[in-house]
């Protein structure tokens, strides 16, 4: 049977031989090297006799988070699938482990699933584990939060106060003859006004304006103005 071969970057002595000695267990693994340091780790990566298909790497080396450094360092050099292992649950982390080409994340506390974690890697499942997937969830939805914010203020800072509400009466289901009465302007400003919207706004249709700026919000706020 053909062995997973394992590398492992622990820089806490204690936490290393017990996790040396959990995966040594494991009748299908064979750990190949351990390194506690940055030099540690380069000089195993540039022995040919120590190839590895997996990487354990501890995200945190002498108090810093160095591992992110070293696992994309290590996924350049040997290309190996790298998992990280961590005692905190930090999204900023977890983001850059991912970006630096790191497949999983694995909480020290749970270091039962370890074994799992690096069958699955080698198996190339590529897995996520619940708590870096909900992180990441979290994170997508915090970014795509600041995008619609960004869009909103950006379609604010283009649309005057007047257009603002020109375009709430429109959302409300005014015709523009109506407009015109209500606001005491003529039909032809109206028309004047809807066209230099549509063409800010690079769209075709008076609707479609209201309606993108309702879903923004941005008609919300012009109604709490009044």
């Amino acid at each position: 049977m053909n062995k997973i071969r394992v590398g492992l970057v622990e820089d806490d002595p204690d936490w290393l031989r017990g996790v040396a000695d959990y995966l040594n267990g494991e009748p299908d693994f064979q750990l190949v090297w351990t390194a506690s340091t940055g030099d540690e780790l380069r000089e195993a990566l540039h022995q040919t006799n120590n190839h590895v298909d997996v990487v354990l790497m501890d995200i945190m080396i002498q108090g810093k988070p160095e591992g992110i450094a070293l696992a994309e360092e290590t996924a350049l050099t040997i290309g190996a699938r790298i998992i990280m292992l961590t005692s905190m649950e930090e999204k900023e982390l977890i983001l850059k482990s991912f970006q630096v080409g790191a497949i999983d994340y694995q909480l020290k506390s749970n270091f039962e699933q370890i074994p799992a974690a690096v069958r699955a890697a080698y198996s190339k499942q590529s897995p996520i584990s619940a708590t870096a997937a909900e992180q990441l969830r979290e994170e997508f939805r915090r970014l795509r939060a600041m995008e619609r914010e960004f869009e909103a203020k950006k379609m604010g800072d283009l649309i005057t106060p007047s257009e603002l509400q020109l375009l709430s009466l429109i959302d409300q289901g005014y015709s523009q003859p109506q407009i015109a009465d209500k606001l005491f302007i003529t039909l032809r400003t109206v028309k004047n006004h809807v066209n230099h919207i549509l063409k800010k706004l690079g769209l075709e249709g008076s609707k479609e304006a209201a309606s993108k700026l309702k879903e923004m919000g941005l008609l919300d706020k012009e109604k709490k103005l009044k």
